[in-house]
């Protein structure tokens, strides 16, 4: 992609903690150009993107409906990008949309389930439209889980736990889920019964995903997104640790996945796949 023909961008979710980010970030890449912002946030409606998030004037109203705003980016010379930070609950529709309009989604928005995923795939390979799924767009969180799988090799007992904020509306995180989905691709069940345990609260010991690995989340104010991963055997414990301090750490891994989705033709999850 060259600086003349810009990768035309739609950010859906303009006005949250992270489509605030993503706009900065788009508005400031020489090989992409902002064609539209929606937010469903009444208070915003029709005021400059830029202006709202705070990097001057972009002349890209926010609107509320995502539709009118995919037709726009089709009619660019450049097959145009969707980024989804929205909800839970409406991601599935969102994406389903701009692949039907022929726009590339990049989604950080988490909560999607197994199945609704294996639609989306088929969804997009029908349509030959590229689609990346991101549960976490930071460098590090992809180095995290790469260690994680090495140790998971020495050690037979392993549990997760994720922090933070309050607002997040899912639990446990996508991040959370993608590691211990990592963990159970390689064949072994983890955690092996010591004991019979009785929970005297339901839900102390965490959810059970993949190979039998719990994960535990916390929601709190004051934490962005943080992740341990704890390894346990006879005599030690191996803890790998991710903290999220800004949330302009994302950035890199967004702008990669806007550059790497114009060259795909299916859905892909995670950012590790196109690193």
């Amino acid at each position: 992609m060259t600086v003349e023909t810009p990768i035309p961008v739609v950010v859906n979710g303009a006005a949250g903690k992270m489509g605030r980010e993503v706009i900065k970030a788009v508005s400031q890449a020489e090989d992409m150009m902002l064609v539209g912002a929606v937010d469903k946030n009444p208070n915003y409606r029709g005021q400059d993107v830029g202006e709202v998030v705070g990097c001057g004037a972009l002349e890209v109203p926010i609107v509320d409906d995502l539709e009118s705003i995919l037709v726009v980016a089709t009619q660019e010379q450049v097959q145009g990008v969707m980024v989804d930070f929205t909800h839970p609950d409406g991601v599935y529709d969102n994406v389903r949309s701009a692949i039907a309009y022929g726009v590339r989604p990049v989604v950080g928005t988490t909560g999607l389930s197994d199945k609704q995923l294996e639609e989306l795939a088929e969804f997009a390979e029908k349509a030959s439209t590229g689609c990346l799924v991101i549960p976490n767009f930071a460098i590090g969180m992809v180095l995290l889980q790469q260690a994680a799988v090495q140790a998971s090799q020495y050690f037979d007992h392993v549990e997760i736990i994720e922090l933070h904020h309050n607002q997040k509306a899912d639990a446990p995180s996508g991040t959370a889920i993608k590691t211990a989905q990592m963990l159970s691709e390689l064949g072994k069940t983890y955690n092996p019964a010591a004991v019979e345990e009785t929970e005297n609260v339901a839900g102390a010991r965490g959810g059970l995903v993949g190979d039998n690995i719990p994960i535990h989340s916390v929601r709190l104010p004051g934490y962005i997104a943080h992740q341990e991963v704890i390894f346990g055997s006879p005599g030690q414990i191996y803890t790998l640790r991710h903290d999220t301090s800004h949330r302009s750490c994302y950035m890199a891994g967004v702008l990669l996945s806007i550059r790497k989705v114009t060259q795909l033709k299916s859905l892909v999850y995670g950012l590790e796949k196109i690193l």
